[in-house]
């Protein structure tokens, strides 16, 4: 994939060399997969597997899993399986018996968290997509951050429906979200009831050639008949084809309870996990859909209306281990990145007239993929890549290298050279920084420089 190679080397080559080591938010599952990866790192250590030491890595396993809030029985039931699977002659005997454990336990997480990615079944035009779930679980900046998934990776034309007539910001918010994100919202023209709203927006997609309509219910404290009639009425008047409930990955057990009874009275057909950025200790997102029994589709991984993602139960399994996510990875490079202007720098590195404007340029590309640590931590943790994914690095971190490029002259960025001591001083004042950090800067470009030209060479 060339278009991908000259930001992701970049973006790799600069924090080798950067030293910005201070603040990472840490994702859902971060303190359970140090866990995990500690219990396998003492069972790769034992020269011979018995089934004493399967016994032990699982009541560790068991703690690791308690403690990151996942169901109780979710927990017997894994442990369980995995020791079936575990302890026998054809693994305890095997060439590399803790690696057969490590692929027993991640295949189990895997099916544990739901088997295989459950996409959206689409159906009808236009499609009908119903968000259900409690208030304050992110509904409607979900139903915002979904219409724009479906508009930039399937080009659909979607419209945003406020239903929830309970709340008069939530019509107001969803407005807004899709003004400032190029959607398209339905206008309920003061309509106090709910289901006459959605009855007239589903008409509308119909009649204007929308492709889908996603309608924002109204939410409440807790599960009571009146949310669970008005729903009804609304899922009656729309024939939705997914009704997808929205849950809060920081209320653990409590989301996974409010699935359950949404579950009993409607047929959901799947789950979006919001704020799984936040310290939420993984426990939904491992009991939700074994519990439920429906697939955990899409997780809001940011605030920002772009961090949505779909939820690949055997890549979870494999960031939990400590075993890296590189698709991924891969996929939100390839999703951002301009292919034309990577292809313009590669020819550049190749030629080696790379330019401070050119540095400037993958800056504004890395920023558009989110913070360089949630990116990092998709590479695996243990391997030549460990170095690489324990990084942390500060969400600002390129603020003051932008600064800095920003106060030269077009001259001076096309040719370093030109910069001496009064020419420093300029910058450095100009962007708030001091000639050392100028210096840096300077010192790590020329660096990366010649690297990435060694790295063009030999693609070559």
């Amino acid at each position: 994939m060339p278009s991908v190679k000259p930001l992701s080397e970049l973006s790799l080559a600069w924090s080798r060399g950067h030293g910005l080591l201070d603040f990472m938010a840490r994702p859902m599952f971060d303190s359970l997969s140090n866990r995990l990866q500690r219990i396998f790192k003492e069972l790769r250590g034992e020269g011979h597997l018995t089934e004493f030491h399967v016994d032990e890595a699982l009541k560790e396993i068991r703690t690791a899993l308690l403690e990151a809030d996942v169901n109780l029985q979710v927990v017997k039931d894994f442990t369980a399986r995995i020791r079936e699977k575990a302890v026998g002659s054809e693994v305890l005997t095997s060439f590399s018996p803790a690696q057969q454990v490590i692929k027993i336990v991640r295949d189990e997480l895997t099916r544990v968290l739901g088997g295989e990615q459950a996409p959206l079944a689409l159906k009808k035009r236009p499609s009908v997509i119903l968000l259900v779930g409690l208030q304050g679980s992110g509904k409607t900046t979900t139903a915002a951050k979904l219409a724009l998934h479906l508009k930039t990776s399937f080009r659909k034309q979607v419209l945003l429906v406020p239903a929830d007539a309970q709340r008069p910001a939530a019509t107001e918010q969803l407005r807004t979200l899709a003004k400032e994100n190029g959607l398209m919202a339905f206008d309920p023209k003061g309509e106090p009831d709910a289901v006459v709203r959605t009855k007239a927006a589903v008409k509308d997609a119909k009649l204007l050639g929308y492709d889908v309509a996603i309608v924002d219910t109204a939410g409440r404290l807790h599960v009571d008949e009146a949310l669970m009639d008005e729903i009804g009425r609304i899922r009656d008047a729309s024939e939705p084809d997914e009704i997808l409930f929205v849950a809060d990955a920081m209320t653990g057990q409590d989301a996974v309870r409010s699935a359950e009874a949404f579950g009993a009275k409607l047929p959901l057909t799947g789950v979006i996990l919001t704020k799984t950025d936040g310290d939420a200790r993984g426990g939904a997102a491992l009991s939700i859909a074994t519990v439920v029994g429906k697939p955990l589709k899409f997780v809001g991984t940011g605030e920002k209306v772009k961090e949505l993602e779909l939820f690949h139960p055997d890549r979870a399994a494999s960031r939990l281990l400590g075993l890296g996510d590189v698709l991924t990875l891969i996929e939100k490079v390839s999703a951002e990145t301009d292919e034309a202007a990577a292809l313009r720098t590669a020819e550049k590195l190749r030629k080696n007239t790379f330019t401070l404007t050119d540095l400037r340029e993958q800056m504004t590309q890395l920023k558009k993929m989110g913070p360089l640590g949630g990116l990092l931590g998709h590479l695996p943790k243990i391997g030549p890549l460990k170095g690489l994914a324990n990084l942390e690095i500060p969400e600002d971190a390129t603020k003051s290298l932008e600064a800095m490029i920003d106060s030269m002259t077009p001259e001076e960025r096309e040719d370093p050279k030109l910069l001496d001591g009064s020419r420093k001083k300029r910058i450095a004042k100009g962007s708030g920084t001091s000639v050392p950090e100028v210096n840096q800067l300077l010192k790590q470009y020329l660096s990366m420089k010649k690297m990435m030209k060694g790295a063009a060479r030999m693609r070559g």
